[in-house]
């Protein structure tokens, strides 16, 4: 039958380990001599093991009392961390993220999951949309920090990364060759002028074959070969590909990945979150570069 430490006298233990003597970890603990001393032989007790060398002046671990002391600070760590996570209310409540639907992926599923494990009672709603949507609703106050692809950097936000569009469509699709070529966008999307600038520049025919309010109908009909579609560099999901034209289609231009956080956002869990979708975007253009 599986038996447990006793975690007081595993404290006592490393007190006694890490200060060098009963008296001063008493001390520590706000406990008496005696008391720290019969938590000692308790866990001795219970161990079968010898933990301290009380032959000298002092006291010192035993070969036993070393291998228990790693065990014993991971184990009062970790059960620390579970009190503090879970009976502290101070990093209770909601953080409202607004994120482009195209730069969503592979950033932000991580940066979600590693937020959740140091604030577990942190709710995250993300809200995805197109830049100028979530322009206007951080302006209203309904996100309390937002990312957005443009070509500039307005007041009060920060550039996290610059990026290329390229050119997508379906795997070993052939709907690029076709001429007119054939484009699906939203209509509210942001790239959707400047591509067909670069199109008309090039003197490439071109037709709107898709429109929609859905990303999902984009993506359905790029990947079913239908049309072409542009995205920022390394936010290409699955079903979709970069297409090598080898010079038929016209480069596109870089798009800023800029974050924007309200003033309010000043609290240790906030500021927390800010920093992990910086690294989140800083690793994404490293391993883009490193691609390359």
């Amino acid at each position: 039958m599986p038996r447990n430490l006793d975690m007081t006298a595993l404290r006592s233990f490393a007190a006694v380990a890490e200060s060098g003597g009963v008296t001063r970890a008493a001390g520590l603990l706000h406990l008496t001599q005696s008391a720290v001393s019969m938590q000692l032989k308790r866990l001795e007790e219970s161990l079968g093991r010898t933990l301290l060398d009380r032959s000298g002046r002092g006291v010192s671990l035993t070969a036993d009392g070393e291998q228990l002391l790693g065990y014993a600070k991971r184990m009062l760590r970790l059960n620390d961390e579970v009190f503090s996570r879970l009976t502290d209310h101070v990093y209770e409540g909601e953080i409202v993220l607004g994120v482009p639907h195209d730069i969503v992926y592979p950033a932000i599923p991580q940066v979600l999951k590693r937020f959740h494990a140091e604030y577990p009672r942190m709710k995250v709603q993300l809200v995805s949309s197109f830049t100028s949507r979530l322009r206007d609703m951080f302006r209203k106050g309904e996100c309390d920090a937002i990312l957005t692809t443009e070509d500039t950097l307005e007041g009060g936000g920060e550039t996290l990364c610059k990026l290329p569009l390229v050119w997508v469509g379906a795997p070993e699709g052939q709907a690029w060759k076709a001429r007119p070529l054939r484009l699906a966008f939203e209509h509210k999307c942001i790239f959707r002028q400047g591509v067909q600038g670069a199109l008309d520049e090039a003197g490439i025919a071109w037709e709107m074959a898709v429109e929609s309010e859905s990303s999902r109908t984009i993506e359905a009909s790029v990947s079913a070969d239908l049309a072409v579609h542009a995205l920022i560099e390394g936010m290409e999901p699955r079903y979709m590909e970069t297409i090598d034209h080898g010079g038929a289609l016209p480069p596109l231009a870089q798009k800023r990945v800029n974050l924007y956080a309200a003033d309010t956002l000043n609290s240790e869990a906030g500021q927390d979150l800010l920093t992990l979708i910086r690294q989140g975007y800083h690793d994404m253009r490293t391993a883009n570069a490193q691609a390359a």
